[in-house]
């Protein structure tokens, strides 16, 4: 009855054109409609047909802005296509207006999401009523949807406004395509010099701590009973990037190279062409014969026998560096038959799965590259640093260990450190203090100094871009958290499925279960450090290496992905128009984090606190489309304030909201307004919070 009488002049509006099929309804709709005003008989109230106008204004109103979010959803999906075609290449590799227009693309498919996720939010029903089509129930659905009209037309009109706009933005990028890189080289300017190079030519006599690793190696490669003595055997080195898996099996190749026949070193690298490396394969093994293999025309089929004849009578040590793809190893190996006279053949590679597959016999041998200890990392710290003979100072000592805590242990890191802080010309001077206090600062967040630190960065990219789309995103979401973070598994995950980095999968598996593939993958890459882990094999969390860290915080200001604020000069500038994540930090003072206007950032969809900060926390209400509200380890009843979170109930988007630990004694009611809401943490709160929240779901 109530509903009735809210709407009866809603209903007397819009008659006229929901009742034109038939005269007996509109027969209906005349008898309980009251009679017309008396000013102009014959003559429908101006009021009444301009109140009929903007109902239909609004019916209309909602049919463009659904068609216009179709329309954008197609548009989203080209551009994310050409966003990952982009992607998938290191920036160097394209021409500076292609990555000036991604970026522009970039930045409108952010804008256009947020229409869609409004649309979803705030006008879409969330409960569709599945009940029968018969008039009653079709009466209802209509009383329903001429009521929310007037609620949901503020919002419409707002996302109208807004697909207007990514509208012509969309036009205006199509036209400065045509205009500005129709000549455009947009897919290669042409490979650098890989950095990895240089370890295949490095002096033995300048590593440390390689000596003992590479006799070991050679002892589990060569000495064996006489039973498998003559046949095949393979070894697998695997690891992180930047351990020095390539020097080291230079090393080994060098010095037993003349205990077989032939021999031949080829790195593969991460987009494989095969014919090339049949080739150089072919060359290495005799530069004489096959001086003119790269200008020969063969197919895969005879590149491959080719060699296999060459090796059939001799014994051969190949070594395959840097194999990225199981695919490109099984067609590889085809090339090396086992022919009984005891070859060796060698591989490297940054992927545990694949390392296996190379080791597919029971003889073969998976070695996984360990850093090296923090005796043999000072020494080659200092050997780079100081000149011959001299010790460090007193006064560098503390900083350069907590450098080399940070390196931790990859050789990599340590000379790249090392090369940035060594002296130049011909004084041999030591720097300042200053200058190694302002390196260990920057180190895992975007250091950039030299040209050793781009080489260090480079080699570690290459590890990025080998990653499917999908998990480059789930893997540069990792710059948001501390360095040396013990990031639980299961947080991370969440988070991520908030987010939307999870999508897909097969029907049985869920998304959880498919963000557990991610973080699995991830660690198979050995782009983060599995630890607490079980005897099953699942880690409880993972720890990001600060090299990895330092190249993630790179590419996240690159791709304005997140926003660092932890109060040094390395963070990356606010920039309020296209800050999406924001992660704040433990170092920040709080003057720092106070110059941080919620209000003027409405387009932040994800915040994470690492500290407590009173001012921020009762202003996050102003981020309209937040989906991530992670405030886990704040004490949100420090110094005795009471924080109202009441205010979440404007969070209309949010998906995640985590309270662990944040010593929340009560839960508000409003909580229940929040439709889409998926986790919410409130583990280590204590046992009331979990009383107070069965209350709020009953409510």
């Amino acid at each position: 009855l109530q509903l009735y009488q809210s709407t009866h002049r809603v209903l007397r509006f819009s008659s006229s054109f929901i009742s034109n099929s038939t005269t007996n309804s509109s027969a209906t709709a005349r008898k309980h409609t009251p009679p017309p005003r008396p000013s102009h008989e014959g003559r429908h109230d101006p009021l009444d047909q301009e109140a009929q106008r903007l109902l239909v204004d609004e019916y209309k109103l909602e049919k463009r802005v659904r068609n216009g979010i179709k329309s954008l959803i197609t548009e989203l999906e080209m551009m994310h296509a050409v966003l990952r075609k982009i992607g998938a290449k290191p920036p160097e590799q394209f021409d500076e207006q292609v990555l000036i227009w991604a970026g522009k693309v970039r930045d409108l498919s952010y804008h256009m999401e947020d229409a869609v996720d409004a649309f979803l939010v705030r006008v879409e029903d969330v409960g569709h009523d599945r009940g029968s089509n018969n008039m009653k129930n079709r009466v209802k659905k209509f009383l329903k949807r001429a009521t929310k009209l007037f609620t949901k037309g503020k919002a419409l009109h707002q996302i109208s406004n807004d697909i207007d706009e990514a509208q012509r933005l969309s036009k205006e990028l199509g036209e400065l395509r045509q205009k500005y890189m129709s000549d455009a080289n947009a897919n290669s300017n042409g490979d650098a010099i890989d950095p990895r190079l240089k370890a295949v030519y490095k002096d033995v006599t300048e590593l440390i701590g390689i000596d003992h690793i590479r006799d070991e190696l050679i002892e589990k490669l060569c000495d064996c009973d006489e039973r498998s003595k003559g046949q095949l055997r393979t070894m697998s080195i695997v690891g992180f990037g930047g351990l020095g898996k390539t020097t080291l099996v230079k090393a080994v190749y060098d010095k037993i190279k003349v205990q077989f026949d032939s021999v031949a070193f080829v790195s593969v690298s991460r987009n494989p062409d095969m014919a090339k490396i049949f080739k150089k394969v072919l060359y290495k093994l005799d530069k004489t014969k096959y001086a003119t293999i790269n200008e020969a025309a063969r197919d895969n089929e005879q590149l491959i026998d080719e060699p296999t004849m060459f090796l059939q009578d001799k014994r051969y040590l190949i070594v395959i560096d840097d194999i990225w793809d199981e695919k490109a190893w099984e067609l590889i190996k085809c090339a090396f038959p086992d022919n009984c006279l005891g070859s060796r053949v060698m591989t490297t590679t940054r992927i545990a799965s694949i390392s296996k597959v190379c080791c597919s016999s029971g003889d073969d041998i998976v070695y996984q590259m360990k850093p090296l200890p923090d005796d043999e990392s000072e020494r080659l710290f200092y050997q780079r640093i100081f000149p011959q003979g001299s010790k460090c100072p007193h006064e560098l000592e503390e900083v350069s260990r907590k450098i080399l805590k940070k390196c931790g242990g990859v050789p990599l890191a340590i000379i790249t450190i090392a090369s940035i802080l060594a002296s130049n010309g011909q004084d041999q001077h030591i720097k300042p203090k200053y200058h190694w206090d302002n390196i260990l600062g920057s180190i895992g967040r975007g250091l950039a100094e030299g040209d050793s630190a781009k080489d260090m960065q480079r080699i570690l990219s290459f590890s990025y871009y080998d990653l499917p789309s999908h998990l480059k995103t789930c893997l540069l979401y990792l710059c948001i958290f501390l360095e040396d973070f013990e990031i639980r598994r299961d947080r991370l995950i969440w988070m991520w499925i908030a987010e939307g980095f999870v999508q897909g999968g097969k029907k049985e598996s869920g998304l959880f279960e498919l963000g557990e593939s991610y973080f699995n993958e991830l660690a198979n890459r050995n782009l983060i450090q599995p630890i607490h882990v079980d005897a099953t094999g699942k880690a409880e969390a993972c720890r990001v290496h600060d090299m990895v860290l330092d190249l993630l915080c790179s590419l996240s200001s690159e791709q304005n992905f997140a926003t660092i604020l932890d109060g040094t000069q390395q963070s990356k500038p606010i920039s309020h128009s296209k800050s999406r994540i924001l992660s704040f930090q433990n170092s920040m003072s709080e003057p720092t984090t106070h110059q941080v206007d919620a209000r003027s950032m409405p387009q932040v969809r994800s915040v994470v606190l690492f500290k407590t900060d009173i001012y921020l926390i009762q202003t996050i209400s102003c981020f309209q489309v937040l989906r991530v509200l992670d405030l886990e380890g704040c004490n949100l009843r420090r110094n005795h304030h009471h924080i109202d979170l009441g205010y979440i109930e404007n969070l209309l988007h949010l998906r995640y909201l985590g309270l662990r630990n944040t010593y929340v004694r009560e839960l508000p009611v409003e909580i229940g307004k929040l439709q889409f809401l998926e986790t919410l943490n409130l583990a280590k709160n204590g046992s009331s919070v979990a009383v107070i929240f069965r209350q709020v779901l009953s409510v």
